[in-house]
């Protein structure tokens, strides 16, 4: 039933094709498809998510995202925090003819089915209650400064979520203010006061944190070496010999670091380079 059949194909109904809209991206900008977790409030508080981060649903989260990068090869960096990944196609990709709707449902049916398989890999004693859902939406960049600055506004959406959320919780969790309290607590209030409360009533220093619950991950494409063992015969032996072998392969690997200064993309010229 996968097929369509010839007769199909020249049959009187044929003319319904008429009705599907032309939603071909705009040639030579950035196209960049972010989804996120629906109703994800709800799915964290009952599989028990661990606040303010749960290195198991961000690691989940990063495992789904590396598996939609495998598949389609024309994203050249994805940027992940919470329960949202973005996803930035090659300039000039020539993927399912620039067709929105195409990529959109490729990225969020393949991320949406990853979650559900890799599900047991990290949480092992939580079972999945019931199907995770996801939504997604693009927008085009026409310029690389135009794509670094929807990077930069992601990252910083993280540090400030991340900041708020973790004094947030240290108020319930460790003060035992309600979560109307601690709202009420941290309204109206400046980073350099959750900063300043943070340390003076609970002696955390928010720099120290881990760069993955400030920074997000970055997934880009890197060159690693793998060694691995392959049995070869050597000439006047009769049996065969194993021996380890170096070879190079290209992978999907996350990063947890600045993106919005220049190192980031000094260090990593490929990403925005036209023929990449």
């Amino acid at each position: 039933c996968g097929r369509r059949g010839p007769a199909m194909a020249k049959s009187k109904f044929e003319y319904v094709r008429a009705f599907e809209a032309d939603d071909t991206c705009l040639p030579s900008c950035w196209i960049v498809v972010r989804l996120d977790g629906r109703n994800f409030h709800r799915f964290s508080e009952q599989h028990e998510f661990k606040k303010p981060n749960d290195d198991r649903a961000l690691q989940l989260m990063t495992r789904c995202a590396q598996t939609v990068m495998q598949e389609l090869e024309d994203i050249a960096i994805a940027y992940g925090q919470s329960d949202e990944y973005s996803f930035v196609f090659k300039k000039n990709t020539k993927w399912f003819k620039r067709r929105a709707s195409k990529f959109m449902t490729h990225v969020v049916s393949q991320f949406a089915s990853s979650y559900v398989f890799y599900w047991k890999d990290y949480f092992k004693d939580q079972q999945l209650l019931y199907p995770p859902g996801f939504d997604g939406r693009i927008v085009l960049y026409p310029s690389n400064q135009n794509l670094k600055d929807y990077l930069s506004w992601r990252q910083a959406d993280c540090h400030i979520n991340n900041l708020y959320n973790t004094v947030f919780w240290m108020l319930v969790q460790r003060s035992g203010l309600t979560p109307v309290e601690a709202q009420d607590r941290l309204r109206g209030t400046l980073a350099g006061d959750k900063n300043e409360i943070l340390f003076s009533e609970f002696n955390i220093n928010y720099n120290n944190e881990p760069l993955i619950y400030r920074k997000g991950t970055v997934l880009i494409w890197q060159k690693v070496d793998e060694i691995i063992t392959k049995k070869i015969k050597l000439p006047k032996e009769a049996e065969e010999k194993e021996v380890e072998v170096t070879r190079t392969k290209t992978k999907v690997v996350p990063l947890h670091c600045d993106i919005i200064g220049d190192q980031f993309w000094e260090e990593y010229p490929e990403i925005l380079a036209e023929d990449s």
